[in-house]
């Protein structure tokens, strides 16, 4: 595990310039007063607040221990938004994509939806669903569609011709013709949909959980908000922004793992 830690750390190594340089220098503002602590918290007062937030200090604070209930609490949310605007997004993705008469039927109504910016749902979401889980789980789903339902049609759409009539010729049809051919042709864009999908329902975890749940990260950095905690608001963007990172990792390892022939596409999208 450690030679493979090793192992990757050594092979994309250019891309821990940034985090490594961002960090050097918020320490050297913190170090020279630059910034004053309450805008921009040290590195030593972040590293204390993530560690009450997670096991606790001698003196426990409102958020001592509180991570883990709140961090499972939103990665619920997360799987939950995400498998279902993964179902509707694939499924109407196909369905427009292979069929020109509902494409034009449904798109230019969808287009019109995907232009209305999240925050321009959340009155009339919080109207529909009241205050609370299933107006965040509205927001995130609806978020997720949209870029997961683009990338299937685009995918579907670009399938060749010539590969379909082929695996009609070697008898595939009915559902097999969908399994075994044009599920496995436009997966490449299928994943980069499923991939930006899973980005933006992190991001539009903390506009759902600010408007009432009692457990979420978002609802935590509502609430650092209003007791002036800019430490524990960065901590908990630091820790979305993480998980955002790994749960990409497992989405491509696990497509890949499905269709391993695909390691090109991934690496280009």
């Amino acid at each position: 595990m450690i030679e493979r830690i090793a192992r990757t750390i050594k092979e994309n190594w250019i891309g821990y310039i940034i985090p490594i340089s961002i960090v050097v220098l918020c320490t050297l503002v913190s170090l020279f007063s630059f910034i004053p602590d309450y805008k921009l918290p040290s590195i030593q007062t972040l590293f204390y607040a993530f560690k009450d937030f997670s096991v606790g200090l001698v003196n426990d604070t409102s958020y001592s221990r509180q991570l883990w209930p709140n961090l499972i609490a939103s990665i619920g949310r997360i799987f939950r938004a995400f498998i279902l605007a993964m179902i509707l997004g694939v499924t109407l993705g196909f369905i427009s994509g292979r069929n020109k008469i509902i494409r034009k039927m449904i798109d230019p109504t969808l287009n019109a939806i995907r232009s209305i910016p999240g925050v321009g749902w959340l009155p009339i979401a919080i109207v529909w669903f009241g205050v609370g889980e299933n107006n965040t789980l509205f927001l995130m789903t609806l978020a997720t569609f949209f870029p997961i339902y683009l990338n299937t049609q685009s995918g579907v759409q670009q399938i060749p011709r010539k590969i379909e009539n082929a695996g009609k010729m070697l008898g595939a049809k009915g559902i097999s013709l969908y399994k075994d051919i044009l599920l496995p042709a436009a997966f490449p864009s299928i994943l980069v949909g499923l991939r930006l999908g899973f980005g933006i329902s992190w991001s539009y975890l903390v506009l759902g959980e600010i408007t009432g749940v009692n457990y979420g990260m978002g609802a935590v950095m509502s609430d650092a908000r209003m007791l002036g905690r800019v430490d524990m608001i960065i901590v908990c963007m630091l820790i979305i922004a993480l998980l955002g990172k790994i749960s990409d990792v497992f989405l491509v390892k696990f497509a890949k793992a499905i269709y391993p022939n695909m390691e090109l596409s991934v690496k280009k999208s």
